[in-house]
């Protein structure tokens, strides 16, 4: 296996448009690495300039010590699983596992060995004689993988290899994903538009907008300190709820959001003087909303929906013109229309500044 490094990555197509602006990080040695965005953020394109498929416009690209700009995507030494399975209909499941081997001119002996160590770390060995169409589609996908891991190569490269999946088939892969990780150490760059996919697969994560990278760490910390709006609603599920106000000290910290209405941030809430009176966005994860009771440190909402989901509940609210979601353990609740008063837990609450979306520091 090998690390891949970019440094200064840039791509602009024929018309003037930016895809990729300025990508610089590397992926370790071993690492899985999930590159995350919404649609149209530059992730497929940076993917498929380490596979050698897109041209790199400048900046500096390498796979191990070696820089590859130039190379060819035969000569990379990578291997690339798509969001189409691409298997031969006409191939048992064997056969298409080895048929990239035996175009590259492989032992018949190499070929079985390798395919039957494929077979039995993605436990496709009673499946070998199917043909496709008799394989279900987490099945197929299994088999794309197994095409790329009979290679043998430095480093896979994942491009929504799930997104045709069905929910249920999509959580089973994404176990197999990490299994076959974790048993063959493989460095892995993954793409995803799914930030569950994101959250759970990435040892770290690349979070991108608009071809611009906006953060990268593990997915706890991005989670915990977002750097910026994008991030913070990005990840999560559901997003992280957001009001728009100004920060004023009465009775202790509050938020006020015009037309009388105020949230108290919680007991012990401090900040510098120079977030108050200004136009402040503060982040709330919805766990981090909590049922009160009514008075100080609580402020009223109004239900408009409550998701009963079994192990937890989301409960959509209205407070003024803004919208929020709580989720809070399973409970009566006032019906729709009704008021609700919850309160922001102490110190779990995250500050950005209303016109930039940049995270202004740590939370009290």
């Amino acid at each position: 296996m090998a690390q891949v490094s970019l440094e200064q990555v840039r791509k602009v197509y024929p018309n003037g448009f930016v895809g990729v602006d300025g990508a610089t990080f590397d992926v370790v040695d071993g690492e899985l690495l999930v590159l995350v965005g919404p649609s149209g953020c530059g992730k497929s394109t940076l993917l498929r300039m380490i596979a050698g498929l897109e041209d790199i416009s400048s900046g500096t690209l390498r796979i191990g010590e070696r820089v590859v700009n130039d190379v060819a995507p035969k000569d990379r030494d990578i291997a690339m699983v798509f969001q189409s399975y691409a298997l031969y209909p006409h191939m048992t499941v064997a056969e298409n596992l080895g048929f990239g081997l035996k175009l590259r001119g492989a032992s018949k002996a190499d070929i079985a060995s390798r395919v039957d160590e494929a077979a039995r770390v993605l436990e496709l060995g009673k499946l070998l004689d199917r043909k496709p169409a008799a394989l279900s589609g987490g099945q197929r996908q299994r088999v794309a993988l197994g095409r790329a891991l009979v290679r043998h190569p430095q480093v896979f490269l994942l491009d929504e290899p799930l997104s045709n999946l069905d929910a249920k088939l999509r959580a089973g892969m994404r176990v197999e994903i990490a299994r076959l990780h974790r048993q063959v150490g493989a460095t892995m760059v993954y793409v995803t538009h799914d930030q569950v996919e994101a959250m759970t697969l990435g040892q770290r994560i690349v979070v991108l907008k608009d071809g611009h990278v906006q953060q990268i760490d593990t997915p706890m910390a991005l989670y915990d300190r977002p750097a910026n709006l994008f991030v913070a609603t990005f990840l999560g599920s559901p997003a992280m709820n957001v009001l728009r106000g100004r920060l004023v000290r009465s009775d202790g910290l509050a938020l006020d959001l015009g037309d009388g209405l105020r949230v108290p941030m919680g007991e012990g809430a401090s900040v510098p003087d120079a977030w108050l009176q200004r136009d402040i966005a503060i982040g709330v994860r919805p766990e981090n909303l909590l049922p009160a009771t009514a008075g100080a440190g609580a402020f009223h909402s109004t239900i408009e929906m409550i998701e009963a989901l079994g192990n937890e509940t989301l409960v959509n609210v209205r407070v003024g013109a803004q919208t929020l979601v709580s989720r809070m353990p399973p409970r009566e609740l006032p019906p729709p229309g009704q008021s609700l008063p919850l309160s922001i837990a102490p110190g779990r609450w995250h500050a950005f500044d209303a016109a930039t979306g940049e995270r202004l520091a740590p939370t009290g």
